[in-house]
């Protein structure tokens, strides 16, 4: 929703005001342990194996402490062993040109050996098959949004697994969704002066967005009893985000994991679902397949997964929503249109402030852009300024204007 507005000086002063005035708060946490904290995963997908290693820190606000200069490889039951290499943030990967991958059916085990001569291994994990995904689709859905209690209509995104599997066994999902959208008031002219004003040659109106999912989706397989249908990965409810605005897109993960893994899916979802945190006393133990290998009592967070993988991307576009009668996004921008006459004057002439002085105001106090001109008459008098919320003119304050490579632009 876009309006106009010229109570600027109130409004800038406020605004100032309340960016100033606010004190960071860093809770501590009662009872800290440095621990170490590991997120491998090794796929038969054409993807590098990656293990990133970190260490817990004390301030809940503060980042973790990444650890470099380790030694990390793989293992598999001929004992052939797959150096890891450091690429920066804490983060480890086999490189492309080692030709590395896993394979159904056999057996790996990470070894990382820290520069303080600490030693830690994972359990010995079988790579287990995982179904295809046969689909993934959207339905209409209400639910009630859990901070106001309103009703809320929308889409529910859900998969259906491969119904001739005829395993058992364990699933996890994960899923990376993609936007584009069009900002509402972008930037198409930059302010120089009241006598130069240029129109800009490439204007930043599209965008694209990309969140990965942080939810839990596990789930059992049983042959004949429950194959996975309509199972459900998220609600969009379309009038709290604009992701449906001008194409969306969703690419869902699906994993073969063993039952303990499973069990520490499940638990970590449960703990997450009370509340707690890391450093509570759990009603669930959060299990680790990792352990110091001359210290077994010391505890290790995260979990080395090893897990074949399938999957499937789909997109939407808003036009295939219309028939559903769900309720649109409204972005929540203001434009300020101003001239002079908009300010009462001031100084010791008594004049109201110059085209200048205006947009020197907004550049002062920051948040704000100059978005274009509007003129009159035939002679191209300038007659009013408008600005806009960084949010709502510049993708790199919400989004990017670098399309992804998958990315395909439908009709």
């Amino acid at each position: 929703m876009l309006k106009t507005s010229v109570k600027i000086p109130v409004l800038l002063i406020c605004i100032f005001i309340l960016t100033t005035c606010i004190d960071p708060y860093y809770p501590e946490l009662s009872k800290y342990q440095a621990l170490l904290v590991v997120e491998g995963l090794i796929t038969d997908a054409n993807e590098p194996a990656t293990v990133k290693l970190s260490r817990t820190f004390q301030s809940v606000d503060s980042i973790p402490k990444v650890i470099s200069g380790a030694d990390v490889y793989i293992t598999d039951e001929s004992n052939i062993r797959t150096n890891l290499y450091y690429t920066g943030e804490g983060i480890y990967k086999t490189f492309t040109s080692s030709g590395f991958s896993g394979q159904t059916g056999k057996t790996y085990t990470l070894h990382i050996e820290t520069i303080e001569g600490e030693e830690y291994i994972s359990e010995s994990c079988t790579m287990l098959p995982v179904p295809g995904i046969d689909s993934v689709y959207y339905t209409k859905e209400e639910a009630i949004d859990n901070k106001t209690g309103e009703n809320l209509n929308g889409i529910k995104i859900c998969l259906d697994c491969d119904k001739n599997w005829e395993d058992d066994g364990f699933v996890r999902w994960e899923y990376e969704e993609t936007w584009k959208f069009k900002l509402p008031s972008p930037e198409k002219f930059i302010y120089i002066s009241e006598d130069e004003i240029y129109e800009l040659s490439n204007v930043r109106e599209y965008c694209w967005k990309t969140i990965k999912s942080s939810e839990i989706h596990v789930n059992s397989i049983l042959p004949g009893i429950n194959p996975l249908q309509n199972e459900p990965l998220l609600f969009i409810p379309p009038v709290l985000s604009d992701r449906l605005t001008i194409q969306y897109s969703i690419n869902v993960r699906q994993y073969s994991i063993s039952s303990k893994e499973y069990n520490f899916w499940n638990n970590l979802k449960q703990v997450n679902e009370t509340g707690g945190n890391i450093f509570d006393t759990q009603p669930y133990p959060v299990i680790s397949n990792i352990f110091n290998v001359h210290k077994p009592e010391e505890k290790v967070l995260g979990y080395f997964k090893v897990s074949a993988v399938k999957e499937k991307r789909i997109y939407i576009m808003p036009e295939e929503l219309k028939n559903l009668d769900i309720q649109e996004y409204k972005y929540p921008c203001d434009e300020f249109i101003v001239s002079p006459d908009s300010y009462p004057p001031s100084g010791s002439m008594g004049s109201p402030p110059t085209w200048d002085e205006i947009n020197q105001m907004f550049m002062a106090v920051g948040g704000f852009v100059f978005v274009r001109p509007v003129y009159t008459g035939q002679t191209k008098v300038l007659y009013k300024l408008v600005f806009a919320t960084k949010e709502c003119s510049d993708c790199a304050e919400i989004g990017s204007i670098t399309q992804p490579d998958f990315w395909i632009d439908l009709p």
